[in-house]
């Protein structure tokens, strides 16, 4: 028997919620010294908070453009402009910020589906841009624990976690370079639903077979990571945090591996403990550095809400129109899925660009 789509929201908001109470009790009954806490915000610094700021603005873009590379791909024009395809991924990390698991993946794709008219399978294939773009996560990624380990003070506990999300990401990279399939490589006309569905998630990885366009997908995420960890320094430097560089690529580094599965909106708590825990090694108090995740965690946020907010709003859209987006499994390759699909006026109002 399926469980209606409503109640399975309600059970996951009660789920998540349950967490989230959970966790702000434990944080509370066991966590820092809350007066020590509240004062390290009276010295923040809030030039340097403005720069984090920019520079989370900037790695946002850099991302992106990443995903737009990967887009250009897969699909045959006419294809988004680059407008277009910041707007869909700035209202993804407002949905990721804002709800619970990965919604926001399915969010960006939804948004950027309208830009297509009624032209068949394009859902499935934004899918497959969306894996391809965070399977080429990958290589920063690698970069960086290469500057972990050679410069940071990475505690015992987190070598294993890191070696296993090295290996998982590994494995989702040659599965993607196995999949992918080349745009307009075969026709699709006559051939079952599934495997039209399949076929089009396929072409979504099309960057994978080219590899000027892959290398600059890959540029891009570079470049936005850079962006991050610069992002994390200066708070760092905010919250008077003197701490080298190599610090703050071990909280990054960290915070992705603790938050790469969403538990709950914005994994408040346990964003808090990723940050605080490896900071101990440079002589940084816990309550220092759970004050500083707190801090962290408002700056990334409010960039990610805030320009999610106003490009929510430039498409059309609304909050509750996030809590009604289809998943995965219920797409159509004719067209958007019943379920959630986005309001006819609103797509009415919308101006694709082109």
């Amino acid at each position: 028997m399926r469980v209606p789509g409503k109640t399975k929201l309600a059970i996951t908001a009660a789920v998540a919620l349950a967490l989230l109470i959970g966790g702000g009790v434990s944080l509370w009954l066991h966590g820092p010294d809350w007066s020590q806490l509240a004062s390290t915000f009276d010295s923040v610094v809030w030039g340097w908070v403005g720069v984090a700021l920019a520079l989370n603005f900037l790695s946002i873009v850099a991302r992106a453009l990443a995903w737009k590379t990967v887009i250009d791909q897969a699909v045959e024009p006419p294809r988004p402009g680059y407008r277009a395809v910041i707007s869909a991924f700035s209202v993804g990390l407002f949905a990721n910020a804002v709800l619970p698991g990965r919604i926001g993946e399915v969010a960006r794709v939804a948004v950027l589906t309208r830009r297509f008219g009624k032209r068949k399978g394009v859902w499935a294939t934004l899918l497959g841009t969306v894996f391809a773009h965070r399977v080429f996560d990958l290589f920063p990624v690698l970069g960086l624990i290469v500057f972990v380990f050679l410069t940071a003070r990475l505690p015992q506990w987190a070598v294993t976690t890191v070696e296993l999300f090295v290996v998982v990401g590994l494995a989702l990279f040659v599965l993607a370079v196995l999949s992918a399939r080349r745009q307009g490589r075969s026709p699709l006309d006559g051939v079952g639903p599934v495997r039209r569905l399949i076929a089009m998630a396929r072409q979504g990885l099309g960057v994978m077979h080219a590899p000027l366009a892959a290398a600059v997908a890959v540029a891009f995420q570079f470049v936005g990571w850079a962006l991050q960890l610069l992002a994390v320094f200066t708070a760092m430097r905010a919250f008077n945090i003197h701490a080298p560089l190599a610090a703050a690529g071990i909280v990054l580094l960290l915070l992705n591996v603790a938050t790469i599965f969403p538990l709950w909106p914005g994994n408040v708590g346990l964003y808090q403990a990723a940050v605080a825990a490896p900071l101990l090694s440079y002589g940084v108090a816990y309550a220092h550095g759970v004050a500083f995740g707190v801090g962290l965690q408002a700056i990334e946020a409010s960039v990610g809400i805030g320009i999610g907010m106003v490009f929510l709003a430039r498409e059309g859209l609304t909050y509750a129109t996030l809590k009604e987006m289809p998943e995965p499994g219920q797409v159509d390759l004719g067209r958007t899925p019943r379920r959630g699909r986005l309001r006819a006026e609103k797509v009415r109002r919308a101006r694709p660009e082109r």
